[in-house]
């Protein structure tokens, strides 16, 4: 079993959904956002994803593409954003870690090399969010063949016809992009997560996970109430961003204002369905 169907099986035992929190890779610099990826699964994540930082995020809102932005110009790129990976590993290996990220880095890495790589450094899954369902053979075959998982992207504009398409070759979980738009502008009410979870449930058996727009305790808690886990990335990458230097540098609190909100978070998913 991967260590994604493992922790969703686990939290299904204890009657609660997942908290999945974002970091991107090497923002604002290589050893901040280490000890940010260190200290999440303690602070209550119970999977993280990693972005990987490019140079047109076409699905960003401007909170992820100025997090992007800061971590190019600290120097990161797709191996070094595995060797991150690596790093945790040495002291994690049951957190579940996803990098999420675009296909042209790794068409640049090489699909097969990179997924050889991924697997090595002991990433899970992989969300890359321009992939199109039509181009799916691209990465799903050497993915698996590697046991990572690819896990697809399904917004509410996505209908019933074309639902069995972008979930095939699926695992892992699903991703809801719960809202049209780009990441960080708004979010899903309680009322339209209730009618979009149980038309994608019944075309998949995998644990489906909300985001772009779960913010608050409040909003992941509603997340993981109707589906099976909350994603907050633009939140988290608020604070970092809040805590930064007028030079764009990490402060001594940078790590621990992070890490806090995640706890608050972590409550809130905690507490949903009691």
């Amino acid at each position: 079993m991967s260590r994604i169907a493992a922790r969703f099986a686990a939290l299904k035992a204890e009657g609660r959904g997942a908290l999945i929190t974002f970091l991107e890779a090497w923002d604002p610099d290589a050893a901040t956002s280490m000890a940010i990826l260190r200290g999440m699964p303690a602070a209550g994540a119970d999977l993280i994803e990693i972005g990987c930082a490019f140079t047109d995020p076409m699905a960003d809102g401007p909170t992820v593409q100025l997090a992007g932005g800061r971590a190019l110009a600290a120097g990161a790129t797709l191996a070094r954003t595995l060797a991150m990976v690596r790093e945790f590993r040495r002291e994690d290996d049951a957190t579940p870690i996803v990098l999420m990220g675009y296909l042209n880095p790794i068409l640049s890495y090489d699909p097969v090399r990179f997924c050889t790589d991924a697997a090595a450094a002991g990433v899970d899954g992989l969300i890359v969010v321009d992939l199109p369902t039509e181009e799916a053979d691209l990465l799903v075959p050497p993915a698996r063949a590697r046991g990572i998982d690819v896990i697809r992207l399904v917004a509410p504009t996505t209908d019933d016809a074309r639902l069995p398409l972008v979930l095939e070759g699926s695992s892992g979980f699903i991703y809801y992009v719960s809202i049209t738009g780009i990441t960080g502008t708004r979010t899903a009410s309680g009322a339209e997560l209730a009618a979009a979870i149980p038309r994608i449930r019944k075309a998949t058996d995998l644990p489906i996970a909300v985001g772009f727009g779960v913010r608050s305790p409040a909003q992941a808690a509603e997340a993981a109430r109707t589906a099976d886990a909350a994603v907050v990335a633009s939140a988290l990458i608020d604070t970092l961003a809040g805590s930064l230097d007028d030079q764009g540098r990490a402060r001594p609190d940078t790590v621990r204002l992070v890490l806090d909100q995640v706890r608050m978070l972590a409550d809130g998913v905690r507490e949903a369905r009691k």
